[in-house]
């Protein structure tokens, strides 16, 4: 079995959790509203950033004309990515829709995902995977044990 919906159901487990122990913990995260002028300003630094990575699946029971046009009504291009974002990545996955990679200050996290609910959902099903940055710890470790 190895790889199977198991191993998916446990990465979305452990997603789920990670999420709700930063959120738990994190004092600026509160009830979904409007973010603030200050948080809108926040750039991302090696203190704040996180990455988040976004799966916007298609709704494969409708045409793809059909999805740009809910996108276009709801107003998903012009509100996404949110300004202030950087976009690290933007693929298109063959038979699943759009990932998308943005790097932003942990205190937008909020914001974005209240941009994907109002904006996308209905022509996406939605899955986000906030991250960090390891790449040079992990090299750095590499490098040490060589």
């Amino acid at each position: 079995m190895g790889r199977g919906i198991g191993s998916l159901a446990t990465k979305s487990m452990i997603a789920t959790a990670a999420l709700a122990g930063f959120l738990a913990f994190n004092p600026g995260a509160r009830a979904q509203t409007a973010a603030t002028p200050a948080e809108n300003a926040a750039a991302p630094t090696a203190d704040n950033a996180v990455l988040l990575t976004i799966f916007l699946k298609h709704d494969q029971s409708r045409p793809l004309s059909e999805l740009n046009a809910q996108l276009e009504k709801q107003g998903y291009y012009k509100a996404f990515p949110p300004a202030g974002t950087e976009v690290v990545s933007w693929y298109v996955m063959m038979g699943i829709g759009q990932v998308v990679t943005l790097r932003l200050p942990a205190s937008r996290l909020r914001e974005v995902n209240r941009v994907i609910e109002n904006s996308a959902w209905g022509a996406y099903r939605t899955e986000f995977y906030p991250t960090y940055d390891y790449k040079a710890v992990g090299i750095a470790n590499h490098d040490k044990a060589q």
